[in-house]
């Protein structure tokens, strides 16, 4: 199992502003890693995160970046997409992975990747925190990035 081995403990994101970017696509999943993410946002203690919703899993990034302008100190990125008989699978998932990494890395601002790429429904219904779910990636996806942005934000204070 993938999740073997993620890390337990939260982040106090009091004062963090978040947003959270979801996809609409297969909106059983989406439903399950925005409740994760929510979730786990809450925990984290952050207060009114920002939901904007795109059309699909290819969008997050533009989204994720115009976003990154707005003072967000984080940024959750939630989508899936589920392999079909056409190499269209590979192009959405290389431009999301490659487009959110260069969100992150070129405006310093954490990106939390709740992108779920699967063979199938069954693998993304497994993932996607509904009941009966193994694992929870936008719980953890949001946890990640209230992490690292603490993180940063320590490290500018110098208490790294």
């Amino acid at each position: 199992m993938s999740g073997a081995g993620a890390p337990t403990t939260l982040a106090d994101g009091h004062g963090l502003r978040v947003a959270v970017v979801a996809a609409s696509w297969h909106q059983q999943v989406m439903d399950g890693l925005l409740d994760g993410a929510m979730r786990a946002l809450a925990e984290c203690k952050v207060e009114e995160p920002w939901l904007v919703r795109v059309p699909g899993t290819f969008e997050l990034p533009v989204a994720a970046a115009r976003l990154a302008r707005c003072k967000i100190d984080a940024i959750v990125a939630l989508g899936v997409v589920i392999r079909g008989g056409t190499p269209h699978f590979d192009y959405v998932c290389s431009a999301a992975t490659s487009g959110l990494t260069q969100v992150s890395v070129t405006t310093g601002i954490p990106v939390g990747f709740g992108v779920l790429t699967c063979d199938d429904e069954a693998q993304a219904l497994a993932r996607s925190g509904l009941p009966g779910s193994e694992e929870d990636k936008g719980y953890e996806a949001a946890s990640a990035a209230v992490s690292t942005a603490v993180r940063l934000r320590d490290i500018e204070k110098g208490w790294a």
